[in-house]
């Protein structure tokens, strides 16, 4: 098996793509710390997607976002289902909610933890140009989500690129 390919998937394993800015925290910062908290996540859609099916052991890719090259730069695995975001409680936090209250929070998190960093970026104009991407979310006008699915065969090929 090639460095940065994920092991072979368990039964039920689903497939990611998690967008981050680099400033905010970048592919590095989670090879530094190994394990992270992934929240911050003020949308609904994405909110149900890490509730009811991000699941412990599912793979994502992190791409980099609003930045100077945006594109797919790592991988990581999901290693804690979604959980109670603590920051929309927390009133100095920029994603504060006060309508969100302790006995039904609004928003989750999940924890990922560092599985490699791509050898090279797979830049956003190169996935756009590969037709084998046509219908990826990413790439659909107007799709702004911070979390998509991804088939198998697009995780593949989105870490072969990088390779």
């Amino acid at each position: 098996m090639k460095k940065g390919t994920p092991t072979p998937p368990k039964r039920g394993t689903r497939y990611w793509l998690m967008k981050s800015e680099p400033a905010e925290f970048s592919i590095d910062d989670l090879k530094k710390q190994k394990r992270a908290r992934w929240g911050d996540i003020r949308n609904y859609q994405v909110r149900n997607m890490l509730r009811d099916e991000m699941q412990v052991g599912d793979y994502a890719l992190f791409y980099h976002s609003n930045a100077e090259a945006i594109g797919v730069v790592g991988e990581m695995r999901i290693i804690q289902s979604a959980y109670t975001d603590p920051t929309q409680f927390d009133s100095h936090s920029k994603y504060f909610d006060a309508q969100s209250q302790a006995n039904n929070p609004r928003w989750l998190a999940v924890n990922v933890q560092f599985v490699s960093k791509l050898p090279r970026i797979v830049n956003l104009s190169m996935i756009k140009q590969l037709a084998q991407f046509k219908n990826l979310p990413l790439v659909q006008k107007g799709n702004r989500l911070s979390v998509m699915p991804l088939s198998p065969q697009n995780y593949e090929a989105l870490v072969s690129l990088g390779q």
